[in-house]
């Protein structure tokens, strides 16, 4: 723990006002432009619960460890300009009644979890209940602010006329489809950024979860109790991003890490962090296996510039919801990068796993000598030698069939190409395609989404206006100001070959602070339309056809909402809009990087 000891003492506060444990503990990252750190004023959409969840329970609670409880409150209530106690929601956002929940919430139009369980991210037209005739005629049917939030990026899942999201707040809600009134919330140990999945556990329904704890959840869907809670990972940093995916009775459970960031610390030893994937018992929450997705346990490997021991191989974090193979009782992901030397070949990989055993059955690396952390941004002493690119791949593999009888899965990668691999032949490369420049924070981010014919690519590939130290046009170690000229764009590919079907550049961005055309979000596809969000804030639906916009809404707006919270919307990132039984479900705010935060849900319909 020489690391953390090192960092304790150099931080130390015994004292002081709010502003004093500011500038002395937080105003070299947030005033100074450091990647993924928001800045002062984002900070002010928070409630001061929201800022003492990130320094106790969060991705910021190794800076919290110096700091007392009082000091937490001080500073919290300073870069909130709020005080603690107004968080709750007022009482008109509660819905009037006990609706009752179906006895079987999938029997109609739903979507659960990130993508179905192929993760094509597709909807079909009797479950969208929106056809391409319909589209150009969508409008704001309510908005739901979420209180105390940052950012906006639980994906939300819709199943039995109710919403389900996560929040950055530890919040969990579920919400009237129709009305966007509060049913119940339930509180999670960390901020919840996975999409949910619902399914049966005896006569109940549970809806289930990850948060950035490394904490797995299931909740009884229709009362928000808690069924279980099952701490998957308690390496600090370790984080659930990606939905975990149910099938068969077990929950399996993907875990990324923060450690990445941890690692531009000089007297931090990077890097012991590994990758992995869980089978739960759905019922019970119980651990049936675990595997890594690097096999070798870090080893010390030298010492930097300032004498701490380094380790490795690290990384390899699994970020995006995994994708499950029936027919070959298997189960995919795809692995971000490496964190330190030596880079692991398993990072910036597609990895098979037995179903049933957690046994590694092959993997297929797509970069190689990718060790990276945000000291490279900077120069910092524990850059890898390796310098890698930050080529991760956040998104998901989509499993679709091809024409030819063969069947693929495809995944988008932030290096710009995208990846089409044969699953029943050791993921031999089928074919790739380039559509970007990439970039540790371009290229393809979220994932895509695939119909019978073409995959739909939103390519990001953001860049700053003005670069980092040694011209790394990249956020990381930036001044998070995006330069609003660069990136984005929308491609279609077929998926038989790989083959541009039809492009669309980004439409132009305007000069707002934090604007960017970069389309980083995940995509979402419905027959005849495909809609895909950007870092300015706002949403378009363009046709599957040729790839002309149909429809497009700006986001980065205040909204007034059903709740009452004062909410605005923001950067679109992360997760995808979701559509089922006539409504257009997106979040707007995501806000990482410097793009413009926010705090809410928007749903979209057609008036009947």
């Amino acid at each position: 723990m020489r690391w953390l000891t090192g960092m304790l003492l150099a931080g130390m506060v015994f004292g002081g006002d709010g502003e004093s444990v500011y500038k002395q503990r937080c105003a070299a990252c947030h005033d100074g432009g450091v990647g993924r750190a928001p800045r002062a004023e984002a900070l002010k959409l928070m409630s001061p619960e929201g800022v003492e969840t990130a320094l106790t329970s969060g991705i910021m609670s190794i800076q919290g460890l110096v700091m007392s409880t009082g000091e937490i409150h001080s500073v919290a209530e300073f870069v909130t300009g709020k005080k603690f106690g107004n968080e709750a929601l007022p009482n008109r956002a509660f819905c009037n009644g006990s609706a009752l929940f179906p006895a079987d919430p999938l029997a109609g139009p739903h979507w659960t979890g990130w993508g179905g369980s192929d993760n094509r991210r597709e909807q079909t037209a009797a479950m969208a209940g929106i056809t391409a005739a319909d589209v150009p005629k969508l409008k704001l049917k309510w908005a739901f602010g979420i209180p105390g939030a940052l950012r906006a990026y639980g994906q939300p899942t819709i199943a039995g006329g109710r919403v389900f999201i996560g929040t950055g707040v530890r919040k969990v809600y579920s919400l009237d489809a129709a009305t966007g009134c509060v049913h119940w919330s339930f509180d999670a140990e960390g901020g919840v950024r996975t999409a949910i999945s619902l399914g049966r556990v005896g006569s109940r329904w549970a809806a289930y979860f990850g948060d950035q704890l490394g904490f797995a959840y299931a909740v009884n869907a229709a009362t928000g109790g808690l069924i279980w809670k099952t701490r998957v990972e308690d390496y600090p940093g370790a984080l659930i991003t990606g939905a975990p995916a149910l099938h068969e009775g077990r929950l399996y459970v993907p875990v990324s890490s923060g450690e990445e960031v941890l690692g531009g610390g000089a007297n931090y030893e990077c890097c012991k962090f590994r990758g992995s994937l869980s089978a739960l018992d759905a019922a019970t929450g119980k651990v049936l296996w675990k595997s890594y997705t690097i096999p070798d346990q870090p080893r010390p490997v030298r010492k930097n510039s300032s004498g701490v021991q380094q380790w490795g191989p690290s990384g390899a974090g699994v970020w995006s919801a995994p994708t499950i193979d029936p027919q070959r009782h298997a189960i995919y992901v795809t692995t971000g990068d490496s964190y330190s030397d030596p880079a692991a070949r398993t990072s910036d990989a597609f990895i098979a796993f037995d179903i049933a055993t957690g046994k590694i059955l092959w993997s297929r690396q797509m970069t190689e000598g990718d060790a990276f952390n945000i000291a490279c941004g900077a120069r910092g002493a524990n850059c890898p030698e390796a310098k890698g690119p930050d080529f991760d791949f956040g998104a998901s593999p989509i499993l679709v069939n091809l024409p030819n009888g063969k069947r693929a899965l495809v995944a988008g990668q932030k290096s710009g190409v995208v990846h089409a691999v044969d699953p029943d032949q050791q993921g031999e490369v089928l074919w790739q395609t380039r559509v970007g420049h990439g970039s540790a924070a371009g290229g393809i981010e979220w994932g895509s989404a695939a119909d019978g014919e073409n995959v739909y690519v939103a390519l990001s590939d953001v860049r700053n206006r003005r670069p980092a130290a040694g011209g790394n046009p990249t956020v990381f170690g930036g001044h998070g100001e995006y330069d609003p000229a660069a990136g984005g764009g929308m491609f279609a590919l077929r998926l038989a070959t790989g083959e541009r079907a039809w492009q669309t550049p980004a439409p132009a961005c305007g000069d707002r602070k934090g604007c960017s055309p970069a389309q980083s979000a995940a995509v979402t596809v419905i027959p005849g339309v495909v809609f895909s969000g950007d870092l300015g804030g706002r949403l378009r639906a363009y046709s599957t056809k040729d790839g002309s916009i149909l429809w497009e809404v700006e986001t980065a707006r205040e909204f007034e909402t059903v709740d009452g919270v004062k909410a605005n919307g923001g950067a679109i990132d992360g997760p995808g809009p979701v559509v089922a039984g006539g409504i257009l479900y997106v979040n707007s705010g995501y806000g990482f990087n410097g793009g413009m935060p926010g705090n809410v849900l928007l749903a979209f319909g057609v008036e009947r």
